[in-house]
């Protein structure tokens, strides 16, 4: 009988781990197999010692895998340096179903020993490799590590084929020019009936009017509010779109729009108007996003983020020294749904520090974790927002 057959498995892998001696090819597999079991549950020490029994099978394929396992188990036991080896080893073989990964796990821990070029030559590798899902997430990568090691140009070029998919115009300017038109519309000779119809009328929100929980955002009291709120949007907006994506900056943007003026309408008698609530939304995603979740900046980004929590402060200042002009119940409204959103919904389109160096590639960017975290903090802000229009009784939640 041949001793490789499928069927000729030994009952007890223990004994074929505590035997020397070349194994059989269904003893082989069965041992990878355990170990990758053992990983899952947490037993690395058991892991290890499955996979160190297999390697140096004499099936390229088989070795490789035991390979990339004892380098995963080593690097859970705090093991790096034995992980990094075990890697490379994979490396030095014949090309194999392992060697994408390998060089993925490669090149996350040069990220994790400050060897940003070696881990952009080991990106490099793995995406040659990389099976198409996965192409635009290593491209993203590969572009934060252009942008840290001064290489603009290249980072450009690998931005541009992490969102290929994204839209020619970003949103935020989308929204920016929309917001300009309108209040420009309804700050012009004829434009009374626009601003009353899109203005944050408190007693006409009581009656059921919710679409101006969000129309407030369009309209300003002058140019000069116009100017800042919109000169604030040109700079945040596009920073959080390029971190959270297109869809979810959009979700950000109406979400805090409506939490301020829904904190407006619980906390302030005075009508409002204007995008402020949704500048101190964008504010407070980026306080708390980039502190939880660690997205890679650029330099841009690491210029302006530092700088946030002072512009909050002197910001809130200035609304309760003018508290007849500044409506600060919408701009903390605004910036606590921010920091709240911030705080739970993970960065979607660009690597934070933790997938860098991480070999782990999750689907769409965010793992299933995180999403469900993300779908949590969502709910329970809008939960938050309609409990307040139920409080007050407004229609059709009256």
């Amino acid at each position: 009988m041949d001793p490789h057959a499928a069927g000729d498995l030994p009952a007890d892998l223990e004994a074929a781990l505590a035997t020397p001696g070349p194994l059989p090819r269904s003893t082989a597999l069965a041992l990878v197999e355990r170990g990758r079991t053992q990983l899952d549950d947490g037993e690395f020490e058991g892991a290890a010692r499955s996979f160190s029994r297999v390697t140096g099978f004499d099936d390229v394929a088989i070795t490789a895998s035991a390979l990339l396992g004892l380098g995963e188990a080593f690097y859970r036991l705090d093991l790096e340096d034995d992980a990094v080896a075990s890697w490379e080893e994979v490396l030095l073989l014949p090309e194999s179903p392992s060697t994408y990964a390998a060089w993925r796990n490669v090149a996350a821990a040069r990220v994790r020993g400050g060897n940003l070029a070696g881990a952009i030559t080991a990106y490099r590798e793995a995406d040659r490799r990389a099976p198409l899902e996965h192409k635009a997430e290593i491209a993203a990568r590969l572009g934060w590590l252009a942008k840290e090691t001064g290489n603009a140009g290249a980072a450009r070029r690998y931005f541009a084929r992490s969102r290929g998919h994204g839209p020619a115009v970003p949103l935020a300017y989308v929204i920016l020019g929309l917001t300009v038109v309108v209040s420009f519309l309804a700050l012009s000779n004829d434009g009374l009936e626009v601003f009353r119809g899109l203005e944050l009328d408190k007693a006409k929100l009581a009656g059921g009017e919710l679409y101006r929980l969000v129309t407030a955002s369009l309209v300003h009291v002058n140019i000069v509010h116009l100017a800042l709120n919109m000169y604030a949007l040109y700079l945040l907006g596009p920073l959080v779109e390029g971190i959270w994506g297109t869809p979810t900056f959009g979700l950000f943007y109406v979400l805090t729009a409506v939490a301020a003026s829904t904190a407006s309408f619980f906390f302030s008698p005075m009508e409002s108007v204007g995008a402020s609530g949704a500048i101190f939304g964008l504010v407070g995603v980026l306080l708390a996003g980039t502190r939880v979740h660690h997205p890679v900046l650029d330099a841009r980004a690491r210029a302006i983020v530092p700088q946030l929590g002072t512009i909050v402060l002197v910001n809130l200042a200035f609304g309760f020294l003018f508290a007849d002009q500044i409506d600060n119940a919408a701009h903390i409204g605004g910036l606590a749904a921010g920091l709240w959103l911030g705080f739970f919904v993970p960065p979607g389109r660009v690597p934070g520090l933790w997938a860098l160096r991480s070999a782990a590639l999750p689907a769409g960017g965010r793992p299933w974790a995180g999403m469900g975290l993300a779908a949590l903090g969502i709910l329970v802000l809008v939960a938050a927002i309609l409990a307040v229009l139920v409080v007050r009784k407004v229609p059709p939640f009256s």
